[in-house]
């Protein structure tokens, strides 16, 4: 502690004498050691000249704790707007003890104040204690709230009671609130109409629970506070919610809703014998698609003339890849959703692996995002698309080479689908005139995909690049 500090500020802002700053300074020597034995910052503060205002002369943080302040305040002006009671007991001499307090920094602090006094009894300054109780302050607050949602509840449970229609009665769900012996205090219009549907007479308050509703006792004698069932009455599948307030040993009364989800269980129902029935279609188009392509596979090993060999093996190609496209479906859990990457790395091993039949080495590898998928009927479309443009590449880009590399690249671009076919071939010559497998390209793209088809030569071999929307009726809007 810096004691000249202390002087040189009492000397430039306040009316004391050198004997009473010498007062001053015997406080000061022990601010360390209050602060460490309170856990709290404490501070000496000396009213001004004017008396308007008081100034911070000496500070101590603690070392036992965390300080309330980032910066030193010495020096700092005190306002009574905001520290109203250091001014008080400045002016008055009277002690003031944990009161609330905002700090500069904006901390809420429990802040003690007591007077110090000279030899002749004039308040000279004041000695101030501030403890930081934000913690504390937010902890209420929340008790306060907890406070409140309880009150509101209690009134909801006596209005309830006392036969007050305080819970809507347009709610769907039935709902029952009984108290720890099972006895019904109060139920809305839903409750009522459930228990005349099931045909155990008329309701009344008072009557047990489990008279109308057998099947719950296990649920109502469950220790949970919270417990959530499906039962069956009377053909209809209903979600029973438990709910217990208080203790289970000292229970303010249970709240049990019941929930008619036979609806929502039959439409689950459907949805799965629809998933059966599509998978099962599925499959028998994977295998005709298959038989066809054996037949054709059948029909080349048998002998064609040389000129037609090439338009089967292109026919069989399409067959394949088509079916690749129910290979994948069939191979997911899901029964219309394709995987992009799966469905071009399937087409383009199996060209690949024809061409090495032809003695022509062609590496082909693939980049994009696993797992983005696209519905079936566009998944065939698109596999024709990539089996064209991948072929083409075979067939044309390395005529006069032995050895080519093929690369395939998709992403996701917005709402789009990109995919590029990339060949380091011999080039693509814009007079050339279109195969046949560019015209279903070109076909596919513009009426299946409604998206945009271009092929250009690259600086070295060729680039196609597809683009279609994901969604075609989002694209549309």
């Amino acid at each position: 502690m810096h004691y000249n500090m202390v002087e040189v500020l009492c000397t430039l802002h306040t009316n004391l004498s050198a004997e009473e700053v010498q007062r001053i300074n015997e406080i000061v020597v022990t601010l360390p050691l209050i602060a460490d034995l309170n856990k709290a910052n404490v501070f000496v503060d000396c009213s001004t000249k004017e008396g308007k205002h008081a100034i911070v002369v000496a500070e101590a943080a603690p070392t036992t704790t965390k300080s309330v302040y980032k910066k030193p305040v010495v020096g700092k002006l005190v306002y009574e707007a905001f520290e109203p009671s250091v001014l008080f007991t400045l002016r008055t001499g009277k002690p003031m003890f944990l009161n609330r307090a905002l700090t500069q920094e904006g901390k809420t602090v429990d802040q003690s104040v007591v007077p110090i006094k000279a030899s002749n009894n004039r308040i000279i300054g004041t000695l101030i204690m501030e403890k930081d109780i934000s913690e504390q302050v937010r902890y209420q607050q929340k008790m306060e709230a907890l406070s409140e949602a309880t009150e509101t509840l209690s009134e909801i449970l006596i209005g309830m009671t006392e036969g007050r229609s305080i819970i809507p009665e347009v709610i769907e769900e039935a709902l029952f609130f009984i108290d720890h012996e099972g006895k019904v205090l109060y139920c809305n219009l839903a409750a009522t109409n459930l228990t005349q549907e099931i045909g155990e007479g008329n309701f009344k308050p008072g009557d047990l629970l489990v008279h109308y509703f057998p099947i719950i006792k296990k649920i109502l004698s469950d220790p949970e506070e919270l417990l959530v069932r499906e039962v069956n009455i009377l053909n209809k599948v209903f979600q029973i919610k438990k709910i217990t307030l208080g203790q289970q040993e000292k229970s303010n009364g249970t709240f049990v809703i019941f929930k008619n989800i036979t609806e929502l269980r039959e439409k689950e129902r459907e949805l799965i014998v629809k998933s059966v029935v599509i998978r099962e279609i599925h499959h028998r188009v994977k295998n005709n698609l298959q038989t066809v392509a054996s037949l054709l596979r059948l029909q080349i090993r048998k002998g064609l003339p040389e000129e037609s060999k090439v338009h089967f093996v292109e026919s069989l190609n399409r067959i394949a890849s088509i079916a690749s496209v129910y290979e994948i479906i069939l191979s997911n859990s899901s029964v219309d959703d394709v995987d992009i990457y799966s469905l071009i790395e399937r087409i383009g091993n199996m060209l690949v692996f024809e061409a090495e039949h032809e003695n022509k080495k062609v590496n082909i590898s693939y980049s994009g995002p696993p797992h983005l998928l696209i519905k079936s009927n566009k998944a065939v479309s698109v596999a024709l698309v990539i089996n064209e443009l991948i072929q083409n590449c075979v067939k044309h880009a390395f005529k006069s080479m032995n050895e080519g590399q093929i690369s395939v690249l998709f992403a996701q671009n917005g709402s789009e689908i990109e995919v590029q076919v990339i060949d380091n071939g011999e080039g693509y010559s814009p007079k050339s005139k279109d195969s046949l497998g560019l015209e279903i390209v070109g076909m596919m793209i513009e009426h299946d995909l409604s998206g945009h088809f271009s092929i250009e030569p690259a600086e070295t071999g060729t680039i196609a690049l597809v683009r279609f929307p994901i969604d075609r009726e989002v694209v549309e809007e």
